[in-house]
């Protein structure tokens, strides 16, 4: 196999952990009827296992979109990465029926699927999804404060999934960077959680806000700079890293794979470091996704197990989510490098504006609660 297959093997291993741990102790909704003992239909699981198969023939290279002209290659004629794509996502296919009926929830409202298609949309463009959820479900009041980290964890890995699939396969980037990089993130979480635990989330936002914020202007200062007739900086097209770049790179994902144990989302500050080192932006799309598709499913475990999320919503986050990530991946993957490289500053600034405002937010809790 190819060394992409191989990766691809790995994920799909990860997510087959993620389904089994969410259908073996899903709990029905409060409210609900039934003990969540019956099966699910068989038509429900064919359907599943079908539509999950159709965005993994997707995810995995079927469907390709450039030049204005949209090309397919068949599953006969794919390679092993592309049927391990499309054996993954129909394991979620058949996830999400068996879940529903466990669960004994019915189909999401039309705003749960919504916030699902939506959120997940921009989250493609590297705007990340976990801020605009919680907004919008606070604003309309569908999770409790409690439940919402769960739901995101949980609703979101498909999507997140789907992702990696989709750039890993259509964006050119050095496997051996790419792979070194995701492993980084994932030791990150696992190893770094214990050293940053101690830290407060209010001074890590207000951190990271500060940093994105003065990158963001640095990146722009330097898309000026790559319009005048002779550019003072290097422009950013390597596919690879090697030397103290990857050292530095590998060092960054370690630290922002311990940062998402505290909730600070992975994809701006990943986005504008790789592309601060010198590679072109659009790899770091394969590495940032990839990164979060093997840190999510572990992630979302320890809310399933302990029902700590909102089922029905969560449900709404995944149903609506792959097909939005299938779509806004068309475009991301047909954009110029050049709006591209306007696109990383633009994503820097609002994710260092939404770290800023969840700081401001959380000093004003304390006080809003004493009062």
């Amino acid at each position: 196999m190819t060394p992409k297959a191989w990766l691809f093997l790995a994920l799909g291993l990860f997510v087959a952990y993620y389904a089994v741990t969410w259908v073996r102790n899903v709990k029905p909704d409060p409210g609900e009827p039934g003990d969540g003992a019956a099966g699910p239909s068989p038509v429900g699981l064919i359907v599943g296992a079908l539509v999950g198969a159709l965005m993994g023939w997707i995810a995995g290279g079927g469907v390709k979109y450039a030049n204005g002209v949209i090309t397919t290659t068949s599953p006969a004629a794919g390679d092993i990465a592309m049927w391990i794509s499309i054996i993954t996502l129909g394991i979620l296919g058949v996830t999400v029926p068996l879940v529903m009926r466990k669960g004994r929830v019915g189909v999401p409202s039309p705003i749960e699927l919504v916030i699902g298609f939506v959120t997940n949309f921009f989250d493609t463009l590297g705007i990340g999804s976990f801020a605009p959820t919680t907004a919008m479900f606070k604003a309309k009041g569908i999770v409790d404060d409690r439940l919402i980290p769960g739901t995101l964890n949980v609703g979101h890995t498909p999507a997140t999934i789907a992702q990696a699939f989709i750039f890993i396969t259509i964006v050119d980037v050095d496997f051996t960077t790419l792979a070194l990089l995701i492993l980084a993130a994932v030791l990150g979480s696992w190893l770094g959680a214990g050293f940053v635990a101690g830290w407060s989330k209010q001074r890590v936002q207000m951190g990271m806000g500060v940093t994105l914020l003065v990158a963001s202007l640095v990146f722009v200062a330097k898309n000026l700079d790559a319009m005048r007739a002779t550019p003072f900086l290097q422009g950013g097209t390597a596919i690879s890293l090697s030397g103290g770049l990857l050292i530095v790179a590998l060092a960054g994902n370690f630290f922002l794979g311990a940062l998402m144990t505290l909730g600070v989302g992975l994809y701006g500050p990943c986005l504008i470091m790789i592309s601060l080192l010198g590679m072109n932006p659009t790899t770091a799309f394969p590495i940032m996704m990839g990164s979060c598709a093997f840190l999510m499913p572990v992630a979302s475990e320890r809310f399933v197990k302990k029902n700590s999320y909102a089922l029905r919503p969560a449900l709404g986050l995944t149903l609506a989510g792959v097909p939005a990530v299938l779509i806004a991946a068309i475009i991301v993957g047909s954009l110029q490098p050049k709006v591209v490289s306007w696109m990383v500053p633009l994503v820097a600034m609002i994710a260092a504006l939404t770290m800023l405002r969840a700081y401001r937010l959380s000093l004003a809790a304390p006080v809003a609660a004493a009062g």
